[in-house]
């Protein structure tokens, strides 16, 4: 490699870094020069991921930032690396939430989805996505994301569109869809079924109140039952007891009059009661209760379902008809204490509620007519599909939690009584005739198409295919499918990534010779909690916005916090503090470059191996280790041990010793030397800032185009590991010529000395110690000067190296206020001798020893052995000084 030889190479640099000042120019000169455009086309290997779309109507929060970090950081060194990469951009059309979002707006108006009309509320809809719908890109462009946006797809865009209706047919003609009368989770304010995913469950305080059916007379056949939900007694069909509960053995069989309704209750046994708890009796209600609901299957009950769409009660043909469950709640539970049937209540009961995510109402069980997908063929190729390694979990001890997942999954309910969404392509003719149409199908005149539409879980489970184009074979598709690496949450495992293996499986045979799963990796990462280890919400005020610290500290601050943080299926905690050292980490990366620059640092040639000084070979066979770490850490998406390893070379090898020495080197005056030393720091700065970049992207690429001249990171090689062969002889002289330095920098500070007073010094076994050569270093980084004719000893020390001790003798006199140092060791000692004191004591207490946690003792254990270092140090010290 010829010399990069420019006039003034720092002339491209600001004067200090200001992330605002450059990022979005940055980043706009990368989407202009097409960098991140994929091309179908290309005979570069290929490198595909799918975003997970965020809601249309939503805005990016930080697990949404850190998911597209460590995305862009995977993305960006495949680009490096030689790959044709595309990261495909794109936004779900989220229907419960931008239905609720429009529905609330037009409440604001006066006025509801039925005053529009199906059609006009569609369009309203459609002219709100238009007006929000650019928010979630302009923070993408602020976080630095490298999306080919000439991709961007929206789930209901004409193409997906497409995509759904296929599917749907091609699973209705193979009898994997459905309709059925099935239990839901029913939101009484949306009027609509929701999935599990946006039911949020949590303790409330409620009333367990038991009443008696039957007879008042406890001689005559009666029974006592329990329930939070009095209201749903209206649709009790049974009583079920355990068949081998001897209390009401003689009761099975018999039959019970309703109190209300115009029903006999039957007492049936059945092996999901349990004797033990409560009165060991269960009231039965199949059309109102999961577990009520599955009894009621097994023993052939009547399912009345007693309330209507708006959770009010309905068709029981009893004076509650009309009244809201809760106001009913109250209602029977006074009219049953009126007929003397109420025979507890308990105030308060702690029990556990499901609400709905978006309205915040409690969720209502309910029987309903769905449209269902068969899942037990599906959920079975998907779990095969991971066994068999089609599929690689990282990290691999989240595979059971899948297995466990797919292995017992039940069908799936996809019907939604919404409007916004895709509408399901079955038509119902005027005798009940049912037509499933596809994307270019017509159904016959006189039918009428289904409401409800599809559940969103179902158009974003095609989302790596559908993206790329199918059901049309596109070079997309052909070029870009399966994808690469799927990204994303373990606490969506269940609902979006098992819907995409099931899909992706099930129509793998459509997609290409090799399209067996949607994605090769699938990589789940934890959740972002707060500095303190818990969950970001709103409810706790703890939520962090990313943008606001990409504005106070960076994008590539976030970024860098984020990515340190991140490894497979581990949580992170963040807060301001992890952000301020990592703007800290930027600025001192571009100070360092900036320095290096200004001392002629470039890239070239290096010369022969014995060309170089020792602090060289050690630096540039770090830089290798360093090098061959991320790479291990990226291939296994631990971005947090490469981030961990670029972090240190870069602030504490580089910056703190291989600068300083390299001053050293430029001191000499000789030519040679210097022009060597800017050619090993280019030589390290180069693929430091390359390896950087994929995760701080913007300030490696003003620093690395500055040094190099090159068009940009973005496109540049990534750093391999070189050829040279590490020189374990320099490494061993750096390591004592650190250890030397840092001792006695540590003797200075005992010793009172400012850090950068000089005071002069002396050696011995310098140069039986390997070191000889190393003096002038150690005289610049250590302040120490060459003995003159007035040279005192007043303080040595011995530092043990590999061969040798080396002993320092330094000249401290009339350099330290002794009576004011006295002063402060003594203070020092004291408060020393203090904790000392205080950690013997517990620990030789017997009944402290047999009470606390063994991590508690190993913590005061480890107190008092740092006390005990520092009474003697102090200790010595004030001897040395004349006072004992």
């Amino acid at each position: 490699m010829a010399v990069v030889t420019r006039p003034d190479p720092t002339s491209d640099l600001p004067k200090s870094w200001d992330p605002a000042e450059h990022e979005a120019r940055l980043y706009q000169g990368w989407v202009d020069a097409g960098y991140f455009t994929a091309d179908a086309e290309s005979d570069k290997p290929a490198f595909s991921i799918v975003i997970p779309p965020p809601n249309v109507n939503g805005s990016l929060h930080m697990g949404h930032a850190y998911e597209h970090v460590l995305m862009d950081a995977l993305s960006r060194r495949r680009r490096m690396q030689g790959y044709e990469v595309l990261w495909l951009p794109g936004m779900d059309h989220a229907a419960i939430a931008m239905q609720t979002m429009v529905e609330r707006k037009l409440a604001d108006e006066g006025k509801t989805r039925d005053d529009l009309g199906r059609e006009a509320f569609i369009e309203r809809v459609w002219a709100e996505k238009a007006e929000i719908g650019g928010n979630i890109g302009e923070q993408m462009r602020r976080l630095g994301d490298g999306v080919d946006w000439s991709r961007e797809r929206f789930t209901m865009d004409e193409g997906l569109s497409r995509a759904v209706q296929t599917v749907f047919k091609k699973m209705f003609d193979d009898g994997l869809i459905y309709r059925a009368e099935r239990l839901v989770n029913w939101s009484p304010v949306l009027k609509t079924a929701v999935s599990d995913i946006e039911v949020n469950y949590a303790d409330v305080e409620g009333e367990l109140v038991s009443f008696r059916y039957g007879s008042l007379d406890d001689d005559e056949p009666h029974i006592v039952v329990a329930t939070t939900r009095m209201e749903t007694m209206l649709g009790d069909t049974a009583i079920a007891v355990h068949p081998d509960d001897e209390r009401y053995a003689h009761l099975i069989g018999t039959e019970l009059d309703h109190p209300f309704v115009d029903r006999t209750i039957p007492i049936i046994a059945d092996d999901y009661v349990d004797p033990e708890f409560g009165t060991g009796a269960v009231k039965i209600t199949p059309a109102h209760d999961p577990n009520d609901f599955a009894i009621g299957q097994r023993h052939n009950l009547e399912m009345p379902t007693i309330m209507d769409e708006s959770a009010r009660i309905s068709g029981t043909g009893t004076q509650f008809d009309g009244m809201d469950r809760f106001e009913a709640r109250v209602k029977i539970r006074e009219t049953l204490a009126e007929q003397g049937r109420i025979v507890k209540e308990v105030r308060p009961y702690l029990h556990s509620v499901g609400h709905s995510e978006r309205t915040g109402e409690p969720i209502e069980p309910r029987l309903s007519m769905q449209w269902w997908v068969k899942v037990e063929s599906l959920a079975k190729a998907s779990g095969d599909a991971v066994r068999a390694g089609d599929t690689v979990i990282h990290p691999t001890s989240m595979e059971p939690r899948f297995f466990a997942w797919v292995d017992d999954m039940h069908d799936w309910c996809i019907s939604r009584q919404l409007w916004w969404g895709h509408r399901i392509p079955i038509w119902y003719g005027p005798d009940g005739e049912i037509v499933c149409t596809g994307p270019d199908e017509q159904a016959p005149d006189g039918y009428v198409q289904e409401t409800d539409v599809l559940d969103t879980w179902f158009s974003s489970g095609l989302w790596p295919f559908s993206t790329l184009g199918w059901p049309d074979q596109t070079a997309d598709l052909e070029k870009f499918y399966p994808t690469s690496v799927l990204v994303t949450g373990y606490d969506i495992l269940f609902f979006w990534v098992a819907r995409m293996m099931m899909f992706g499986t099930y129509v793998g045979n459509d997609l290409g010779p090799d399209a067996k799963v949607p994605f090769g990796n699938l990589f789940l990462h934890g959740l972002v909690r707060d500095e303190h280890g818990r969950k970001m919400s709103k409810s706790k005020g703890n939520g962090i916005d990313p943008l606001d610290w990409v504005q106070r500290f960076g994008a590539d601050a976030l970024r860098f916090t984020l990515a340190r943080g991140a490894n497979p299926g581990s949580d992170i905690s963040v807060g301001e503090d992890h952000a301020s050292s990592s703007r800290n980490f930027a600025t001192k990366l571009f100070n360092a470059t900036k320095f290096a620059l200004m001392n002629g640092a470039r890239v070239g040639d290096l010369p022969s191996a014995d060309e170089l000084t020792a602090v060289d070979r050690w630096i540039l066979g770090r830089l290798d280790e360093v090098l061959a770490e991320v790479d291990a850490g990226f291939e296994s998406y631990e971005f947090s041990k490469a981030c961990e390893s670029l972090y240190h070379f870069a602030w504490d090898e580089v910056c703190d010793w291989y600068l300083e020495l390299a001053k050293v080197q430029f001191a000499e005056g000789d030519e040679k030397r210097s022009e060597t030393t800017r050619l090993v720091l280019g030589a390290v700065l180069d693929p430091l800032l390359r390896a950087l970049s994929p995760v701080m992207p913007f300030v490696t690429e003003v620093l690395w185009k500055a040094l190099t001249g090159g068009p940009s990171l973005v496109v540049a090689d990534w750093p391999a590991v070189s050829a040279r062969v590490g020189d374990e002889q320099a490494t061993a002289v750096v390591d004592d010529l650190q250890r030397l330095i840092t001792e006695i920098r540590r003797f200075r500070s005992d010793q009172g000395l400012q850090p950068g007073q000089r005071v002069a010094a002396t050696f011995e076994q310098l140069e039986d110690s390997g070191l000889g050569e190393m003096l002038p270093y150690v005289r610049s980084l250590a302040r120490l000067n060459a003995p003159d004719d007035g040279f005192s000893t007043t303080a040595t020390i011995e530092v043990r190296l590999r061969r040798a001790t080396v002993t320092v003798a330094i000249d401290t006199s009339g350099t330290v206020d002794v009576e004011a140092e006295r002063k402060r060791l003594t203070k020092d000692l004291a408060a020393a001798e203090k904790e000392l004191s205080s950690t013997t004591a517990k620990l030789g207490n017997e009944q402290f020893l047999s009470k606390a946690p063994e991590q508690v003792v190993a913590k005061i254990t480890e107190r008092q052995r740092v006390a005990t270092e520092e009474v003697e140090r102090l200790r010595k010290r004030l001897a040395d000084m004349g006072d004992a």
